[in-house]
């Protein structure tokens, strides 16, 4: 570890974590922590020393000029911290980075000896995967975790998944092992138009961190980001037959397995955003009536597509996933992640998706609630 500057004094704080690669498709995850950073301003105080973790044959370090002068960025997790003011300060710890080529249990243990130290009193881990979920439908997010006290307390899944896993998957694990109390949030991105950014995904994954840790979270332009990406996709849609017949599938298999299940849980989660949204100086930033566009929804399980043939994906890449089941699909053990299936797409909801929000994380592509989808590379499974 590799200290910037020295160990700040915190109050009552929460590490927030999301890292770049498989457990972030899209890039929703690691833009969900960079939105946080950016929004209050976060500062940097520590980082993990890139030649214990990297391979920079992998993840090479960028040259840039600064006032003529040469420097380099190497790839590496920072940790910031930022208080959240009002009534009743906070403190979140924000760790940003890329997974890690080597040595994942060192990785792990040095960021809880930092999360120890500064008394961090829960950690939420962000991912994202691939699954089956449309583009028009609320954003599935999942909740994950090992601890079956919190699990009850906070309406999460215990986790169940078995398969591969990322680095959110282990960092979770670690954290069980030592006794913090830890949480895994996966939004499901669809398969069919994975390339970055995907301000949907990372709208849902704050609406639900917002309501995991009781903090009004300011979301700037994402809502009309979101807006602006969903109509993006739909244009695009539009114009290729094969691949709207394909989407209007999704949707009618969403909404065919939501429709028993719809829940008073998820219409009170969204009702009460709107009041937190709407009281002034109950947190910086964030005007009053944000939309949500991925209001929160109770952890809903969607069937599969259905299809009898992969779709063309709406914009060709090479992050494109051809397959629709991220590695543990959008079903139930779709990984940890939510998207797993898929539940509310377009904000917070915990519609665990499609999967059992059982996994230990979704890697790039997914690993769902901890069990990853295919990772926006193809990679899968947790």
């Amino acid at each position: 570890m590799i200290e910037l500057e020295g160990v700040p004094e915190l109050i009552d704080p929460v590490m927030v974590a999301a890292f770049e690669g498989w457990n972030d498709a899209g890039d929703a995850a690691s833009t969900a922590v960079a939105h946080l950073d950016r929004e209050w301003k976060g500062e940097v105080f520590a980082a993990l020393d890139a030649e214990d973790y990297y391979d920079f044959q992998v993840n090479r370090p960028t040259v840039f000029l600064d006032n003529g002068v040469r420097k380099i960025t190497w790839p590496t997790t920072r940790l910031s911290v930022v208080r959240v003011g009002g009534d009743k300060p906070r403190d979140l710890v924000l760790v940003r980075g890329i997974e890690p080529s080597m040595r994942w249990r060192s990785f792990c243990n040095e960021l809880l000896a930092f999360a120890h130290e500064l008394g961090v009193e829960m950690v939420v881990i962000l991912g994202a995967l691939l699954g089956d979920t449309p583009h028009t439908r609320p954003v599935p997010v999942s909740g994950v975790t090992s601890d079956p006290d919190l699990a009850r307390t906070m309406d999460l899944e215990e986790t169940r998944y078995e398969g591969p896993t990322g680095i959110v998957g282990i960092l979770q694990e670690a954290c069980t092992h030592a006794g913090v109390p830890a949480v895994s949030l996966w939004a499901a991105v669809p398969h069919y138009v994975s390339q970055p950014p995907n301000p949907k995904a990372t709208l849902a994954l704050l609406n639900r961190l917002e309501d995991l840790i009781g903090l009004r979270i300011p979301l700037g332009e994402l809502p009309e980001d979101a807006r602006a990406w969903q109509l993006g996709v739909d244009q695009l849609a539009a114009e290729d037959s094969e691949v709207a017949e394909y989407v209007q599938t999704l949707e009618e298999a969403r909404d065919t397995a939501e429709l028993p299940e719809a829940s008073g849980e998820a219409i009170a989660r969204e009702f009460e955003r709107y009041l937190r949204r709407r009281e002034p100086g109950s947190g910086p930033g964030s005007g009053p009536g944000v939309a949500t566009e991925g209001g929160d929804t109770a952890f809903l399980r969607d069937p599969g597509s259905g299809r009898t043939r992969p779709p063309k994906p709406v914009q060709p890449g090479p992050e494109s996933v051809p397959g629709a089941d991220a590695a543990e699909g959008p079903a139930e053990e779709s990984g940890e992640g939510p998207a797993e299936g898929a539940a509310d797409v377009s904000g917070d909801g915990p519609a665990e998706g499609a999967a059992d929000v059982s996994g230990d994380g979704p890697a790039e592509g997914s690993e769902g609630p901890e069990g990853p989808s295919p990772d926006v590379d193809g990679g899968a499974g947790k």
